[in-house]
């Protein structure tokens, strides 16, 4: 809901600070007073553009308005895209410097004026002559509709998802088809060249590390021979090894017990010193006796390297750029049953997204009936009754993840006349009626935002203002409303009623309690002079709406 509105030094507003209940909040005033300058001071602040400017005199001035919507609302969603504090309350503020420029801010941080509209927008609708938001944007038609029929769109975007992708399979086969049919000879040469040379990932780093070890073949050589002499030369290890147990195997029997775990260390280590000389022994017969191993590592290396710069690609490159040229080439003779099975797939997506879209088309028909009956029993007690409302179902060209069809709200203002968009209604009064109709047939179906209507009683009296009364406290239940009002009809419904006068070129702003708003409706009932009779026929309408709406409509 929008909590407070404070406006400094903008037109014929010094200082103003509101404080806005939830539920009906009207704004009555004589004509003139100033009751549009405050709507265009919350426009500027909400990122509209308005026809606000600064107070003569006056450097600059600025709007500030302060929402605290529920948790889960749009805005705060919205705010936590931007990477910007969504939680508590959110503060919407516009300044404006007397040659027309204006900075924008969001919980006091500088932000572009286009993200203070986005924001403003889903926690304000505005509905009035100036209007170009909320329910006359067709881009919310739609979820408007599907909000009010409870539809679930959850099968529709499954089932597109799928055809989505069997379509990017079939497309990337046919892709693939065609650029290897092409350069058919080249692809097929390609394709047998990688396969018959194998390239692995890694091998050249492994083959370059095999070449440098056997380049060092004959050093290395000279060390293991030099290792295995130290091994098993006539002072080698285990010559000393074999003398020392020898030595010891001489020893008296008593004098072996005190020797025997010494005896025992020994040939253990003469075993291992045994062992280490076969394996050096075996090392050194792998190098003399491969002497083709460094031809084979380096005529390997060396074409593996020939081969990655053939194809422009790096070594490690060449297994994928292979399995890439083995797919172009099954794709020349076996492409067209690919093409064929993947043509079969996105028939077989195709028919699970025509029904699931079909069911939601026949849903999506169901509930446009129900709210275009919704909507004509509001009209005529609001004095439309000459207009007439429908939802147009417009088919797709490419059924969407949202289903096969536009959806659109259209009017026909005059009988006989063509229908056509909301924003056709040409009187301000009118569209705040028609838009009132709407928010009513659609409660619920949209996420709560304070609504302001401008207008909405214009021309209107008698038992039409009672039923736009009635419809706005109704729909007070659950939203927020803001309104101007020259209805006392209305005015008696409102939970809080602000005043607006002016005096020497000035906006006064003020927050009735029951007796003043007892002056003001007697004032709007008999004009100038208050009358005790309008005192009593204002107290009789306060009493009326602060009844029940049940009882009220019983009433009527």
């Amino acid at each position: 809901m929008l909590s407070a509105l404070t406006i400094r030094d903008i037109v014929l507003i010094e200082q103003a600070a509101l404080e806005f209940a939830p539920g009906l909040n009207v704004l009555t005033g004589e004509t003139g007073a100033g009751k549009s300058i405050l709507l265009d001071s919350l426009g500027l602040a909400v990122g509209g553009r308005g026809r606000a400017s600064v107070r003569a005199g006056a450097a600059s001035g600025a709007a500030t308005a302060v929402f605290d919507p529920p948790a889960n609302h749009p805005a705060r969603a919205l705010l936590r895209q931007q990477d910007m504090t969504a939680d508590g309350e959110i503060v919407l503020r516009r300044s404006l410097a007397a040659d027309g420029k204006s900075r924008a801010f969001i919980n006091d941080e500088a932000v572009g004026v286009g993200l203070l509209k986005d924001l403003g927008g889903l926690l304000l609708e505005v509905h009035g002559q100036q209007d170009d938001r909320g329910l006359f944007d067709t881009a919310t038609h739609r979820i408007l509709l599907d909000s009010f029929g409870g539809l679930d769109l959850a099968p529709v975007g499954r089932a597109h998802a799928a055809l989505s992708a069997a379509r990017a399979a079939l497309d990337d086969l046919k892709v693939l088809a065609a650029q290897a049919q092409a350069d058919a000879d080249f692809t097929r040469a390609a394709a047998r060249e990688l396969a018959d040379f194998a390239p692995e990932m890694g091998e050249e780093e492994k083959l370059a590390a095999e070449r440098a070890l056997m380049m060092n073949a004959a050093k290395l050589g000279e060390e293991i021979s030099a290792a295995c002499d130290a091994l098993s030369g006539d002072r080698g290890a285990e010559s000393q090894l074999a003398s020392a147990l020898k030595k010891l195997s001489r020893l008296p029997a008593e004098a072996r017990t005190l020797t025997q775990g010494a005896e025992t260390a020994l040939e253990q280590a003469y075993a291992q010193a045994e062992e280490a000389r076969r394996e050096l022994d075996s090392v050194l017969t792998r190098l003399d006796t491969d002497t083709g191993a460094l031809e084979k590592a380096e005529e390997r290396l060396f074409a593996l390297r020939t081969l990655a710069r053939k194809y422009g690609v790096a070594t490690d490159a060449l297994p994928a750029l292979a399995d890439d040229y083995k797919a172009k080439e099954e794709a020349l003779t076996s492409g067209g049953s690919q093409i064929r099975r993947a043509e079969a797939a996105v028939a077989a997506a195709q028919e699970v997204y025509g029904k699931a879209a079909g069911l939601l088309s026949q849903a999506r028909a169901l509930a446009a009936h129900r709210l275009e009956a919704a909507v004509a029993a509001e009209l005529a007690p609001l004095k439309l009754g000459h207009a007439k409302f429908r939802v147009s179902l417009t088919p797709l060209d490419e059924g969407a993840a949202t289903g096969a069809e536009r959806v659109g709200f259209e009017i026909a203002t005059v009988a006989g006349a063509a229908f056509g968009s909301l924003s056709k209604i040409a009187s301000g009064g009118e569209l705040a009626r028609f838009s009132l109709a709407l928010k009513v047939a659609l409660a619920g179906a949209s996420s709560p935002a304070a609504m302001v209507f401008d207008e909405v009683d214009r021309g209107v009296g008698g038992a039409v203002a009672d039923a736009v009364g009635e419809r706005l406290q109704r729909l007070a239940e659950n939203t927020q409303v803001l309104l101007v009002t020259h209805s006392p009809q209305v005015a008696a419904r409102a939970a809080r009623h602000f005043r607006i006068s002016r005096a020497k070129d000035k906006t006064k702003i003020e927050m009735l309690d029951d007796g003043e708003r007892l002056e003001e409706i007697a004032r709007m009932l008999s004009g100038a002079s208050v009358t005790d009779e309008a005192r009593a026929a204002a107290r009789r309408l306060m009493a009326e709406a602060a009844q029940p709406l049940k009882t009220q409509r019983k009433r009527a």
